[in-house]
C-alpha cells in the first residue's frame, strides 16, 4: 500500500511543474539476531523478519519547456526558489509565478516568491522578502536579475542546500529543509520563459504500478498460504489437547 501511494502520487504529478518523483525502499531487519524467536518453525519464520521501508526522492532534473510566457522561469542546476507560506519558508523548483493584485511575485499557490534583500532573515542565506514588480516589460538574466523596462526591480534568492541536506516534500510543490542548510547559490542560473518539467517518466510509472499490482498478488497468496498452515497447526495441537 505504501508503494502504491508512492507510485499513485508520481503519476499524479507527471504534468506539475518542478515536481520532483519519490521512490521507495524496503529492507528485511533480522529480529531475531539478539534472541531467537520462540514456537515452531512456521512462528520464527514468520516472526524473525521486520521490515523497514520508507522513500527517497529523486532530484534528478526535468527537462525544460517553452512557454513564451515572461514570468514562467526554470533553474539550471541545483538551486532553488525561495517561497514565504503560511507555515515558513519553503523551498521550490516550480516557476510558474505569476502576479497578485498587489504586483507581488507569488507561486501558483500565491505564496510569495522571495527576493534578495527584504525584513526576512534567512540563516544562512541573509535578507530575503517579497518583490513587487511594476507594469513593463519584464526581463530576467541568468544570475536571477529581474528588470522591467530596463529598470531593476530585484532578483531571485537563489539557494543550494548543504551536501547531505534531507529535504522533505511538502504537497506537490515545496520542500523543507533543516534550519541553516541554505546557501546562497554558486552554481545556478535560471531561464525565463520555459518551466522546468516533472522528472516523472509516466511509461516508468506505469510499469512500476503494474509490477506493485502483480507483488500484492503474491503476498495475497503467501498470507493466504499461512493462514491455511496456522489452521492447520492449530487444529493438530487442539486435538492432541
Amino acid at each position: 500500500m505504501q508503494a502504491l501511494d508512492v507510485t499513485a502520487n508520481n503519476l499524479a504529478n507527471v504534468s506539475t511543474a518542478g515536481y520532483k518523483s519519490e521512490s521507495e525502499f524496503y529492507g528485511a531487519l533480522n529480529a531475531s539476531m539478539s534472541q531467537q524467536a520462540p514456537g515452531s518453525e512456521l512462528n520464527q519464520a514468520v516472526n524473525r523478519f521486520g521490515i523497514l521501508g520508507g522513500d527517497y526522492l529523486n532530484m534528478h532534473e526535468g527537462s525544460l519547456d517553452p512557454t513564451g510566457n515572461p514570468l514562467d522561469v526554470a533553474v539550471e542546476g541545483s538551486a532553488f526558489f525561495v517561497v514565504q507560506t503560511s507555515a515558513g519558508i519553503r523551498y521550490t523548483r516550480a516557476g510558474n509565478f505569476h502576479l497578485n493584485t498587489q504586483g507581488q511575485l507569488v507561486t501558483s499557490d500565491g505564496d510569495a516568491v522571495l527576493g534578495q534583500g527584504g525584513p526576512i532573515k534567512l540563516p544562512g542565506v541573509g535578507q530575503v522578502g517579497p518583490m513587487t514588480i511594476p507594469p513593463g516589460t519584464v526581463s530576467i538574466s541568468n544570475d536571477g536579475t529581474i528588470s522591467v523596462n530596463g529598470s531593476l526591480v530585484g532578483k531571485f534568492s537563489l539557494v543550494e542546500m548543504e551536501p547531505g541536506t534531507q529535504l522533505a516534500p511538502e504537497g506537490a510543490l515545496y520542500f523543507t529543509a533543516p534550519d541553516g542548510s541554505a546557501k546562497p547559490a554558486a552554481a545556478s542560473g535560471v531561464n525565463q520563459g520555459v518551466l522546468e518539467a516533472s522528472n516523472m517518466n509516466p511509461v516508468d510509472g506505469a510499469v512500476d504500478l503494474v509490477s506493485i499490482q502483480r507483488n500484492a498478488q503474491l503476498m495475497m497468496r503467501a498470507v493466504s498460504i499461512f493462514n491455511n498452515d496456522f489452521n492447520k497447526t492449530a487444529a493438530e495441537q487442539i486435538a492432541r489437547v
